[in-house]
């Protein structure tokens, strides 16, 4: 078998981490070469690993970040933002395809993800699923055809441990609505309510947030107007639906010149 990629995961015990790496056990073209982890970590690690079925060579485990990159051809993450950040500038130094599915990106943040992309090709996304960012397309278009009559409200729903509100997801639904409708979605969102607050203003694009369990992701886009509603709907049922999306994305990086990509380019939505 050719292998035309290599594949390094930061936070390869994570969530996220076991998840791409089952999805990469079961792949034809992309091999596992750097599993990162924290420093000290690496007892806990291997538990983890046991304990989710996983297997794989030992010596794959590296604990700093520049040596996961010297070992990839493309790094995978789905860390914490100001994490993100610095694997963008390790990326461009060492000319290595980032992928990131990091939620909870700041605009200065993202910035520093696009400057990796000039030397670099990087790929985020607030979701890797292709369904989500079908919905995304499908949100941004209804937005246009049904106008500023229709009230949009985003409703979001995620397990227990996540910790920021509205999810990443949410905020990039709202963004495509926003675009729909061609105005900035920070003049126009909501993102919560309490007590008296008067009357819904027009245009404004609400969300709504919820936390409970083992929820992987559902979110719904509500179109609501006049004498009817619309609502287009996504659930998650299994983490893998995001590994899968990761690894469609550095396949289809290798093959692009640098620059900063998101799934929307990868589906070409």
């Amino acid at each position: 078998m050719t292998v035309s990629l290599r594949i390094g995961i930061a936070g390869a015990s994570g969530r996220m981490g076991i998840a791409l790496i089952k999805a990469l056990s079961a792949h034809p073209t992309l091999e596992l070469t750097a599993a990162g982890i924290r420093p000290g970590t690496a007892s806990l690690a291997r538990s983890h690993f046991e304990n989710a079925g996983v297997g794989f060579a030992g010596d794959l485990l590296v604990e700093t970040a520049a040596e996961m990159f010297s070992r990839a051809d493309a790094v995978i993450d789905f860390s914490a933002p100001e994490h993100s950040v610095g694997l963008a500038g390790l990326a461009a130094l060492h000319h290595v395809i980032l992928v990131s599915g990091t939620t909870g990106i700041n605009s200065a943040q993202k910035e520093a993800l696009i400057r990796a992309g000039e030397s670099t090709r990087v790929v985020w996304s607030a979701n890797m699923s292709v369904g989500v960012n079908l919905l995304m397309a499908l949100t941004e278009h209804a937005a246009a055809k049904l106008g500023p009559e229709a009230d949009i409200e985003i409703l979001e729903m995620h397990h227990r441990h996540k910790v920021d509100a509205p999810s990443g997801t949410a905020l990039a639904l709202g963004e495509a609505a926003a675009r729909g409708r061609g105005v900035d979605l920070h003049d126009v969102w909501v993102k919560s309510r309490d007590g008296h607050t008067g009357p819904r203003k027009a245009g404004n694009i609400g969300f709504a947030t919820l936390r409970g369990g083992d929820v992987i992701g559902d979110h719904t886009v509500m179109f609501a107007s006049q004498g009817e509603r619309i609502e287009l709907s996504h659930k998650a049922s299994s983490r893998d639906i995001f590994a899968r999306g990761a690894l469609v994305a550095a396949e289809w990086a290798a093959s692009k010149p640098n620059g900063f990509y998101t799934m929307r380019d990868v589906v070409k939505l």
